[in-house]
This record gives structure tokens, sequence and C-alpha cells, in this order.
């Protein structure tokens, strides 16, 4: 099922959809108690340990192997395939690191707790908390002005109000946001780790502030140095560049789809839990979506229940599907470059809030 939506929804224009569909509001207050009774009695907040545990050892596996083949290569510039390798075999175990953040993965929070900072901070690089942090006020809040994290400026912007607010150089890519959004992607892994090492370096208090900081300085000293011992100067540097610019799309690319181009909320709209989350969530559909992006191609679900094991999610997709059908609840899933069409496409439109009230669009196009 797919639905068409409009990139910038106000409480009134959502209350108009739900207005339509003749429902009081007790009956959209309904809608999580019944998919979640629905979702409970087929046991599907139950926790897959068995699939993490040969996840994470197919990963490992996977990392030591890359790292080996790198040691036996030298001086090759066939060390650059390791590299987009490495980049994405980091890309899955920082899904592993989401997934913890979100207790789906172990039994109880602080063993979760512990695993994902192991793995986001000792493994990937990124500080787990401000990951927490900055992700738990998406999930109350996503696509709400002003609340959530996820959609203020950071290079690109989300919303005309910052296109129009920025300049210089960033506003030159603003205007053009859209087109420029995958090769920007390239940059993003590097993002992450500033603004993890910017976090951790803040004076207020900072849950496990020093033990991130010394597995991440602990990470990359022994990565850097691998690195630089294996291979010449400039090929060790072609290597960093090649797997953060694949580590940073790979990131971008699995978690930009779920929310960009989808309706935003008003800064004081005051809507129910199931309206909130579902409607400005996309889910992906296609084979092999939920190996390729952590499972967050079930974006809908995830919001809905953020605690839902990684194999779970597909189940409680039809169930979710079939209640909001049922009560002609806007319920968006298409194809991954369907998606991706449409977050260029939101881009390029925010981005022209960035232009000159004087310049033309065609005529720029034929410059």
């Amino acid at each position: 099922m797919t639905t068409m939506t409009t990139p910038e929804v106000t409480q009134g224009a959502l209350r108009s959809t739900i207005r339509a569909s003749d429902r009081s509001e007790e009956e959209r207050r309904a809608d999580f108690r019944v998919v979640a009774k629905a979702v409970r009695d087929a046991g599907l907040l139950e926790r897959t340990i068995g699939f993490y545990v040969w996840l994470m050892v197919g990963l490992g596996v996977a990392l030591i192997g890359l790292l080996v083949g790198s040691a036996l290569l030298g001086d090759s510039w066939f060390q650059l395939l390791i590299a987009a390798g490495l980049g994405i075999v980091l890309t899955q175990i920082s899904f592993i690191a989401h997934e913890a953040s979100h207790r789906q993965v172990l039994k109880n929070g602080p063993a979760n707790d512990r695993l994902g900072r192991i793995l986001a901070a000792g493994v990937v690089g990124i500080s787990h908390q401000w990951w927490m942090t900055k992700h738990s006020r998406h999930h109350a809040n996503p696509n709400q002005i002003g609340r959530d994290p996820d959609i203020e400026v950071d290079t690109i912007s989300f919303l005309p109000s910052d296109a129009k607010k920025s300049r210089g150089v960033v506003r030159w890519i603003t205007r053009r946001q859209g087109w420029l959004f995958f090769p920007l992607l390239t940059m993003e892994g590097l993002n992450l780790h500033q603004h993890s090492i910017r976090t951790l370096l803040e004076r207020r208090p900072v849950t496990g502030r020093w033990i991130e900081l010394g597995l991440i300085a602990a990470r990359f000293a022994l990565y850097l140095t691998f690195v630089f011992i294996v291979m010449p100067p400039l090929m060790a540097v072609a290597f960093l560049a090649v797997q953060m610019a694949v580590f940073g799309v790979g990131m971008g690319a699995s978690f930009a789809p779920n929310h960009k181009g989808m309706p935003t909320v008003s800064p004081d709209a005051k809507l129910d839990f199931f309206t909130k989350q579902v409607r400005t969530s996309r889910n992906i559909r296609g084979w092999g979506m939920s190996g390729l992006m952590g499972g967050l191609n079930y974006q809908v679900e995830h919001h809905l229940f953020p605690n839902m094991a990684r194999p779970h999610l597909r189940k409680a997709s039809e169930i979710v599907r079939l209640h909001c059908e049922t009560h002609n609840i806007p319920y968006t899933e298409t194809s991954l470059t369907g998606a991706y069409a449409s977050v260029v496409r939101h881009l390029n439109r925010v981005g022209l809030a960035a232009r000159d009230p004087f310049d033309c669009p065609m005529l720029d196009a034929r410059r």
C-alpha cells in the first residue's frame, strides 16, 4: 500500500484527514492499544537473541577477515576494495548498536547499554550516549518542528525556514541540496564522529563520558596504527577516505528514506501516539531490505514498537497495515528508489527558499 503525502502537514491538515474518516478522537487514541494487543498476542515482543548472536558472529568474522586480508595485501591499491568492505561491515555493526540502544537485542537495559557502548564506541568509533540522547528525542517527536533533532539544519536544510537563513557556501549548497544529497553523504561518517567527540567533551554531565572517550581513543589509535603500518602513507589516507565515505553513505542512505519528505508536524500540534508515528514514517518494501537497512525498512513498526527485535518487524507490519487499511489511516510504503526520489524532490523543494527572490529556476537550469 503506497500513499502520496505532502511535504509539510500542520495539525489542522492532519485533523482534516482524520475527520474525513469519520472516526472519533477516542477511536484514534484506541488505535495503538488495539494494535499493541495484537502484537503481544502474536508473541512479537519476545527477544530473538539467537538471531543477534549469529549476526554478530558473522559480522565479527567478516571484520577480522577484512583486516587479515588488508595485512596480507600490503602495498596494493586493491586495499580500496577492502576499505569499501570495511565501511559496509561497520554500517551493519552500527545497526546492531542502534538496536541495542532501543533494547531490541538483549533482555535487560544495562546489558543492552553495555553492548551498544562497546559496538558504537569501541568498534565503530561513535558515542553511544550521544546517539541515544539524540535518537530518543527523534522517536518522541518524529518530524515535529522544533522538537525532532533529525530535521534541524546541519549543512542540509529540511525546512524552508532554515533554508532561507543559509548564507555563503552553505546557501549555494542549499539551493542544490537535493541533487547534492548523495555526494554529501560521503561526509556523513566524519560528521557522526565529530558530533560524538564534541558531545563527549562538553562541560555538561554526560553518562559514560570517560568510558566512551577511552574506547573511541583506543579504537582510533589501533586502527590508524594498523593502516599506516600496513600501507604507504598516501594509500593509507585513500583507504581511510574510502572507508569513511562508504560508511557515511551506508548510514545516511539507510536513515534518510524513513522520514525525509514525509509530513512535518507544527510545533504546537497535539497528536495521539499512533497518528504521530504512522503519518510521519515511511516503510521500504523489497527483497533483502531488512538486511540492507538493518530493519529500518520497517520504520512505521519500529517507531510504534522501538524495542521490537528485527526478525519480528515484518510480521508486525502485516498487523499494522491491516489495521490502517481497515480504518482508512494513511500508511506509506514504497520502493527504495521511490523513497530516494521523494527525498530528493523534498530537499530540492525546500532549497528553493534559499534562492534570491529574483532568481528564475528555469533560467538557472538553462545556464
